[in-house]
């Protein structure tokens, strides 16, 4: 064959195959980027249902179908009843509790179960939880103090009225056995106390309390939402 023709044969070749290849396909990631570029994603995972992807978006669990481009929420359950978004909801917020200055938590007990604790004095559910625990010897409590000004007003008052106490352990139980209610104290201010309330309120939010809500606890490394009792018991096992 001539060889220029060979060279412009070849040449033809070469430009088909620039021309009618496809692009490479997106990947999910540039895809949800692409259609929802305000949100900020944290990661993105397949999920055992094919085409469907978990996103994470400021530490919230949704999913996304590339192609439809549709986010969606709700819960990923198996045939045999696992919960497999709140598996991984509960995977996510246990990361978050990693090195948290347990130096600035309220301590109470030295039992050998451990238990991080983000709760509000004024919060009713709370309450139900700090009983539950008062009544047992064998956990280390380690208890960050939230209140939601905006639910509870007085929840701030109390908590100044914990860390300015002589005894704390003991302010902290008559807050959430309700007989600091009466609000018959004057709150304390002053710049240890206000340095430590902010502190575990940064902690709080860094957890995200605000949007799970309190009481929040990791309990031997598992979370728990709420006071959840028959949870905590299945963790703690029968008390000693």
């Amino acid at each position: 064959m001539n060889i220029r023709l060979k060279a412009f044969l070849s040449l033809c070749v070469l430009m088909v195959i620039m021309t009618g290849a496809p692009l490479l396909a997106a990947t999910p990631e540039e895809s949800f980027k692409k259609s929802y570029p305000k949100y900020p994603l944290d990661s993105i995972t397949p999920t055992a249902v094919p085409g469907v992807y978990e996103i994470v978006v400021s530490g919230k669990i949704a999913y996304y179908a590339p192609g439809a481009e549709y986010i969606f929420t709700g819960v990923i359950i198996t045939p045999d009843g696992k919960n497999l978004t709140q598996e991984r909801s509960s995977e996510i917020q246990g990361r978050k509790f990693k090195d948290l200055p347990l130096e600035k938590a309220l301590k109470i007990g030295s039992g050998p179960h451990k238990v991080i604790e983000i709760t509000d004095p004024d919060c009713p559910f709370c309450r139900t939880a700090a009983t539950f625990f008062s009544g047992r010897n064998d956990v280390t409590r380690y208890i960050f103090l939230y209140p939601l000004a905006s639910l509870h007003p007085n929840a701030e008052a109390k908590v100044r009225q914990i860390f300015c106490a002589e005894d704390q352990a003991r302010a902290y139980e008559e807050a959430m056995t309700g007989k600091l209610d009466d609000m018959k104290f004057t709150p304390c201010k002053n710049d240890k106390v206000d340095n430590l309330l902010k502190a575990h309120k940064e902690i709080g939010d860094r957890i995200g309390v605000a949007g799970a809500g309190t009481p929040l606890f990791l309990i031997d490394g598992e979370v728990v939402n709420g006071a959840n009792i028959p949870q905590i018991e299945k963790i703690l096992g029968a008390k000693k």
